[in-house]
């Protein structure tokens, strides 16, 4: 009997040993496990160069993220935008093309709209969305001494820019696995870029561009001028729902390509910088256009922006070059949130026929 009551009375505080035992085991795995709210993988690390300095930490996730820069260039702080594929981090042997997306008149890179859904989504390129100003124009502005200080935008994108992403990325840096491509400014922008450096990009993309800058459309000069003038938001490119009409320091209208008044050939350089009028250098690129009509209404950017695609796409035809071209009209067709005007909805639905098929030309090159 007392052995019977000295096994009871051990029985509980074995019982009790078992759960101390096994309340510690939990606490140890517990600890040895993953936090839950432990910090996921932030942005890949970034060095300074070819005339770049990162101010501040980059703000975003590993895969969509956006850094700031300063550069004697170009007054001011910059922001770049880059959307690295999913797999980027995991598979540290890979090297991917990419796909410069220059954004419009008004926009700004660090506006999370620009991370177009067909952007973040794309599983084998790099998007890097640089800084071109409310109204830089992709250009080395004629005159440097304006209030808005230093405009040198073609030497930031192309001397710096895309050779700082080449050394800090795992990019593919030939022309053949680089494309160029963007809406409203950035269309103008990136025919620009493609035509004065053919030997950098392999494909070229307009989306809603300032593709003709002739004396035959001079509603378009006029567009560029107001952004110069502050006189309006003709031009506007924004991928926010409104459109500022604030472009900065008001500047002269001869600013960026001296007049463009076509009095005795004084408009000479906006001639030259006429993205229609100058295709041959584009012959062995892939190319493609993309354009609504603004619903025939004058008062829709879109509605000259059509004419400036149908002028691009006829000297594209004289020269005999293939392109993929896209008139989408009213957007009646085009997505389910295209009305066929300037502006966010008929861009997001460009990109979901482009991006796939960029991916396509880059593996097949």
């Amino acid at each position: 009997m007392k052995a019977g009551r000295g096994g009871g009375r051990g029985l509980p505080a074995l019982l009790r040993l078992k759960a101390t035992v096994a309340a510690v085991g939990t606490a140890l795995l517990l600890l040895a496990a993953p936090s839950a709210h432990a910090d996921a993988p932030g942005p890949p690390p970034l060095a300074d160069g070819f005339g770049l300095t990162q101010v501040g930490a980059a703000t975003g996730t590993a895969t969509n993220f956006v850094i700031t820069v300063k550069t004697d260039q170009v007054a001011g702080e910059h922001h770049i935008r880059i959307l690295l594929p999913t797999g980027y981090a995991a598979n540290p042997a890979q090297r991917y093309p990419v796909f410069y997306f220059l954004h419009g008149a008004s926009d700004d890179p660090a506006n999370p709209n620009l991370a177009y859904p067909a952007l973040t989504a794309a599983t084998s390129m790099i998007t890097v969305i640089p800084d071109g100003g409310l109204r830089g124009w992709y250009t080395d502005w004629l005159d440097q001494s304006t209030a808005a200080g230093a405009q040198n935008w073609e030497t930031f994108h192309v001397k710096q820019v895309i050779p700082f992403i080449d050394a800090n990325l795992r990019t593919l840096a030939t022309k053949q696995q680089r494309a160029i491509g963007g809406l409203s400014m950035g269309g103008f922008g990136a025919l620009h870029y493609a035509q004065r450096h053919p030997e950098l990009f392999g494909q070229v993309a307009t989306l809603s561009g300032a593709d003709d800058l002739s004396v035959d459309h001079l509603v378009m000069r006029a567009a560029v001028v107001a952004t110069l003038t502050n006189a309006g938001a003709p031009l506007c490119g924004s991928s926010s729902p409104t459109c500022s009409l604030n472009f900065g320091p008001t500047v002269s209208s001869d600013a960026i390509f001296g007049t463009p008044y076509p009095v005795f050939n004084g408009d000479w350089r906006w001639n030259e910088a006429d993205p229609s009028a100058h295709m041959s250098p584009l012959a062995g690129m892939g190319i493609a256009i993309y354009t609504g009509n603004g619903n025939g209404d004058p008062a829709n950017m879109e509605f000259w922006a059509q004419s400036a695609a149908q002028h691009a796409k006829e000297h594209l035809d004289a020269l005999g070059y293939p392109y993929h071209y896209v008139d989408y009209a009213n957007g009646s067709t085009w997505g389910t949130h295209c009305n066929g005007g300037h502006e966010y909805g008929c861009w997001a639905q460009d990109l979901v026929d482009y991006v796939p098929r960029l991916e396509a030309a880059f593996a097949s090159a």
